[in-house]
């Protein structure tokens, strides 16, 4: 009998452009269920391990609520009830938990540590947020605007700030599925471009204001992310003019949505009346995540011929 290849999610462009519009279509799907509250289980029998070696909210109540919509069940570890990050070899803790489970869910520092797991894994290794990459908020914020204003594909991004692990993988995502990638961030803090693909789709821009400039969606994070708190004052003076507020909201096209990861520390990277506004879409954004994650799971675990 042939070994069924397993797939997995540890960066955007890990999926085909097709993969990534049915996970699209899915979610609606399973969005729509979940409003009205119809009961949809179809992993009853699957069991998810989450593995945090950084602390979460979203990502944690994202796919364990998301898992348990599905019918699923979830087992939550850390490094500090598991053999991860001590003497045991990744390798060999991927071989033993990935006989035991479904599908595995990492939360971790470097992408090597998740690459690594995957490669020893028996089943789907789904990336919830490494150094480098955040493959499942990206997919939750392009749903979210899709939801408000339709397909992404040939629109305008404007990512304003820290050349973290998000622009990385808002700048995959842009060259994957078609539309242009706006960056600005200090000279001191540009992208890395060996994980963030330059080309047409790239644009690195000098100032927020020309980023932003008709931009149908503007986009920001934290300035000092998990890890380099140590640095927050440096950067602090660093980020200073990268405050996203009306007035660079309004270089952006009028109908402009505004998007946040969370958790956001208003008046610093974004300020409360753009956080509050209209245009703001972070809340549906949030949302998302597990709406995202469970058409992901899904996918995963069902490919794609279900109903």
């Amino acid at each position: 009998m042939e070994e069924k290849t397993i797939k997995h999610f540890l960066k955007f462009d890990d999926f085909t452009i097709d993969e990534i519009n049915h996970v699209f279509a899915r979610t609606a799907i399973i969005k729509k269920r979940f409003k009205g509250y119809e009961e949809y289980l179809p992993l009853h029998d699957r069991t998810l391990a989450m593995i945090f070696e950084k602390p979460s909210t979203r990502t944690r109540i994202s796919f364990e609520a998301g898992m348990y919509q599905l019918g699923g069940s979830v087992i939550h570890l850390t490094t500090g009830d598991s053999q991860m990050g001590r003497s045991e070899p990744i390798e060999d803790t991927a071989r033993v938990i990935s006989r035991m489970v479904d599908i595995v869910m990492i939360r971790t520092f470097g992408q090597d540590k998740i690459d690594t797991f995957a490669n020893n894994s028996r089943v789907p290794v789904i990336n919830g947020l490494t150094n480098e990459f955040h493959p499942c908020q990206i997919l939750a914020d392009i749903f979210t605007f899709i939801e408000h204003r339709g397909p992404v594909a040939g629109k305008t991004v404007a990512w304003i700030g820290d050349a973290n692990n998000m622009a990385n993988t808002w700048v995959q995502a842009a060259k994957m599925l078609g539309f242009t990638m706006k960056v600005t961030t200090p000279k001191q803090y540009p992208l890395n471009p060996e994980l963030a693909p330059t080309g047409a789709h790239l644009v690195l821009c000098d100032s927020p204001n020309e980023a932003a400039k008709d931009a149908d969606l503007v986009t920001t994070d934290v300035w000092a992310s998990m890890g380099s708190e140590d640095e927050a004052e440096k950067r602090r003076k660093a980020f200073q003019g990268y405050c996203v507020d009306k007035e660079l909201m309004s270089c952006a096209n009028p109908d402009a949505l505004f998007m946040h990861c969370l958790p956001a520390h208003r008046g610093e990277e974004v300020t409360s009346d753009v956080l509050e506004g209209d245009q703001s879409v972070v809340w549906d954004e949030a949302e998302n995540r597990m709406h995202v994650q469970k058409a992901l799971m899904e996918y995963l675990l069902l490919g794609m011929d279900v109903k």
